[in-house]
């Protein structure tokens, strides 16, 4: 039973990215916490004695108090600072889950990352907000869509659209989707950005441990598609732009590369697509230097 001590302790250093070197004070809670076998585990598990500074059997009433005194706005130095308990992210190129402000994050909060399109000429992004720890978007919990539109004519890559979560200390998000290029933006609020019970989350969290492994596999053979499908546009581009100057060799070898691509990404297997990617890659940058020399040496 004390050893089972160990693993939360470690999971919270972990979740709040802090070292146990870093630590100020041990406070235990409860009068449980007398055991000097709990508190040698204590010592054993943080590297420092538990502070005796307060009654373990007081401490929670005297959090109570604080916390009632508060509320009923009898006192306001105290500050009580709350995190959200999942991930909050948007859903990205292959259905993944792209986490904005990760689990257990103090807020108020705000955070930004830049996104772009993945189509020619994309007028518009739908922006999915999701709320989980699943690495698959689809397995977690969706908060709502909205679209950014009126983005203008561009190659696939080259929109830089601003994406901000800002949840405030009511835990209502505010998520702006911004168009950097022409300073379009559009907005969606979940208000509240929770709404699941203390046993929702527990269950969250719990089935993201258990299908973590399986999550992994599927995100490594997704992002690996995703490289394959950027590779596979940049060639359709090379081919595209240097078709009337490609010798007969080259042309076939582009060819080959492009056909052998699209046969291992529709195949939707992941040892197929990565035993072939690396040679593919090698192959395709040997066919780009050549064709690129070429093209500077007719110049």
């Amino acid at each position: 039973l004390i050893d089972a001590l160990e693993e939360p302790a470690i999971l919270a250093l972990e979740e709040a990215k802090i070292k146990k070197e870093e630590i100020d004070k041990v406070i235990l809670v409860g009068g449980m916490t007398r055991v000097p076998a709990v508190q040698r585990k204590v010592e054993e598990i943080f590297g420092k004695p538990p502070s005796k500074e307060v009654n373990p059997d007081e401490v929670v009433a005297a959090g109570a108090a604080i916390q009632g005194a508060i509320m009923g706005g009898e006192m306001k130095s105290v500050l009580l600072l709350d995190v959200t308990p999942l991930s909050l992210g948007v859903e990205t190129e292959g259905g993944l889950f792209t986490k904005i402000i990760e689990k257990n994050t103090t807020i108020p909060c705000k955070k930004s990352r830049i996104f772009s399109t993945v189509d020619d000429n994309q007028e518009f992004v739908t922006i999915h907000v999701l709320q989980g720890e699943r690495e698959i978007a689809s397995e977690n919990r969706s908060l709502g869509k909205f679209q950014l539109v009126g983005i203008p004519p561009a190659p696939r890559g080259v929109p830089q659209i601003e994406v901000t979560f800002h949840l405030d200390a009511n835990s209502i998000l505010y998520v702006t989707a911004k168009d950097l290029g022409t300073g379009k933006e559009q907005q969606m609020i979940v208000e509240p950005s929770s709404g699941l019970s203390k046993e929702e989350i527990e269950r969250m969290i719990k089935e993201a441990e258990k299908w973590e492994e399986e999550d992994r596999k599927r995100k490594e053979f997704i992002e690996l598609r995703n490289k394959a499908k950027g590779l596979l546009f940049s060639l359709k581009r090379t081919q595209e732009d240097f078709e009337k100057s490609l010798d007969e060799e080259t042309r076939k070898s582009l060819i080959s590369i492009i056909d052998t691509l699209e046969k291992a990404i529709e195949s939707k297997d992941y040892e197929f697509l990565k035993a072939n990617f690396k040679n593919l890659e090698s192959q395709a940058h040997e066919i780009s230097q050549k064709i690129y020399k070429g093209a500077k040496g007719v110049e």
